[in-house]
């Protein structure tokens, strides 16, 4: 972050926010009088705990200009941060220190520090409890969101959160309809061993055997009596906004909540994307019919929020937005493992991995055929979603979709619709 020179000089000139952290340094002799240890610590947590940042040390903060340090004080300050990140945070963040210089006000250079520390796939306490970064400041964490951000960090095959099993189920639960349909002609297995290889099933503390979260969300016909978050609420609205302009209207056109198992939800939210969004009519030597939004795209767009939101966040439900002039999709959770808003086009990262290997095995329904797609499943785990949903939808619309990081805890697409100037839907 902030890799060049340039880069790093024009952020520092807007001032510090969830990315980059300054701070003054006070150096007597070989050691460090300022700023104290722990709340440098509870910076740098605060940081990994989020999104990553930028620390640099010899700027002052209300000047935003190097102060001026020695390169021996420099190097007092590099063996004294070392001794912060091993000694006062745990687990100990990985963090790329690196020496500078930077034009003071007078355009001499001078020696600062510059220490780039990554979003972390660990949760991180420092001397005063557990921090994140939210703008220009840390904030300390609920108990609710160490336990959220936990398990949305443990990316490292410790507690996958679609693996724990769902203690208040029993195997009753499970649909031998939904789950033999994962069975293939090279299957062997029955009985449980068939439904623990899948991933529908699992043990717990006392070796019990309970639906998983996956089971629940691909084996169950409603998830929603187990998982009472599972499901995409959908809202079509008549304007560009949820306040209806003319109160003698009413302001939504449509709202579903939609529940089932995870491919039904696809499809479903697909469906009521279709039946909501307008179509208009060209006559260039015949009619052609410019429907508002790309389908295709939409179809990724669901796959993708459905198949990688975060369970675990409690209370959150994936949304669609329909308006007049915009498509929203909100998925709850955070970028999986360190990618970034900016890397998901050229990176793909499966929060689920027990889901999109299901969702892998689920044909791309046959009463669908507006999704122009030549995959035959739902997933075909060769990260091209993002890059559909981007071209598909700016070649209709003439502008690139965006996606929005909310909070570091929910993700938002918006599509924007082809066309200006159209008629309120329903009309």
């Amino acid at each position: 972050m902030f890799d060049t020179k340039k880069e790093l000089l024009a952020q520092i000139r807007l001032g510090e926010d969830s990315r980059l952290e300054l701070k003054a340094v006070t150096v007597r002799g070989d050691k460090v009088a300022g700023p104290h240890p722990d709340g440098l610590a509870d910076e740098i947590a605060g940081f990994a705990n989020s999104s990553g940042g930028v620390l640099v040390m010899g700027i002052d903060e209300q000047t935003r200009q190097p102060h001026g340090m020695t390169i021996g004080e420099l190097t007092v300050l590099e063996h004294w941060l070392l001794g912060v990140c091993n000694d006062r945070i745990k687990p100990p963040p990985l963090c790329r220190i690196e020496k500078w210089e930077l034009p003071d006000a007078e355009g001499n250079l001078a020696p600062v520090l510059k220490i780039d520390i990554p979003r972390s796939l660990y949760v991180h306490e420092s001397p005063n409890g557990h921090f994140h970064r939210i703008g220009s400041s840390k904030r300390k964490m609920s108990t609710e969101y160490i336990i959220r951000l936990g398990q949305q960090r443990s990316q490292t095959r410790m507690i996958r959160f679609d693996e724990q099993p769902v203690v208040q189920a029993s195997l009753e639960t499970l649909d031998p309809a939904l789950y033999e349909r994962f069975r293939t002609a090279r299957t062997r297995d029955e009985g449980l061993d068939f439904l623990q290889k899948l991933g529908l099933v699992a043990m717990d503390d006392e070796g019990v055997s309970h639906p998983s979260v996956a089971g629940i969300l691909m084996s169950c016909r409603e998830p929603r009596d187990w998982m009472p978050n599972a499901f995409v609420q959908a809202v079509a609205y008549r304007g560009t906004s949820p306040a209806a302009a003319d109160s003698s209207l009413p302001y939504q056109l449509d709202a579903r909540d939609i529940s089932g198992p995870l491919d039904e939800q696809i499809r479903e939210s697909c469906r009521f994307v279709a039946r909501n969004m307008k179509v208009a009519g060209v006559k260039d030597q015949g009619r052609r019919d410019i429907p508002q939004y790309d389908l295709t795209a939409v179809f990724e767009a669901m796959v993708n929020a459905v198949a990688h939101r975060d369970y675990s966040i409690y209370g959150s439900k994936v949304r669609l937005k329909m308006f007049a002039d915009r498509l929203e999709i909100y998925s709850p959770g955070s970028i999986p493992n360190t990618m970034t808003v900016e890397s998901l086009l050229y990176r793909q990262s499966a929060r689920n991995e027990i889901l999109t290997s299901l969702l892998a095995k689920c044909p791309v329904p046959n009463d669908i055929a507006w999704v122009n797609t030549d995959r035959r499943t739902l997933m075909d785990k060769r990260g091209e979603g993002v890059r559909i949903i981007m071209e598909n939808s700016e070649r209709l619309s003439g502008k690139r979709p965006v996606y929005r990081l909310i909070d570091d805890s929910e993700l938002l697409l918006t599509l924007f619709a082809a066309g200006k100037d159209q008629p309120d839907a329903g009309d």
